[in-house]
């Protein structure tokens, strides 16, 4: 026997063997759809203020005064 006429041969009805009906489990087709999305993204900015102390040259001048007295006449060496 041919193997088509073997497999026709096991097609055709036999009423010992009734006919069952078997599921697989279903196939899934997935169709994607895109869809714009508006996803606000906050950028903060902080600002810091520096403060720097610079040294500027100020001159500044003191003074003082003193009296100074002299003896009248140079003493003469002896």
């Amino acid at each position: 026997m041919s193997s088509l006429s073997h497999a026709h041969h096991h097609q055709e009805q036999c009423p010992q063997c009734p006919t069952e009906t078997v599921y697989d489990p279903p196939a899934r087709v997935y169709e994607d759809y895109f869809h714009p999305q508006v996803v606000q993204i906050v950028h903060h900015v902080e600002v810091v203020r520096r403060h720097h102390c610079v040294p500027v040259p100020c001159h500044i001048y003191t003074y003082s005064s003193r009296d100074e007295y002299c003896p009248p006449f140079p003493q003469a060496r002896k």
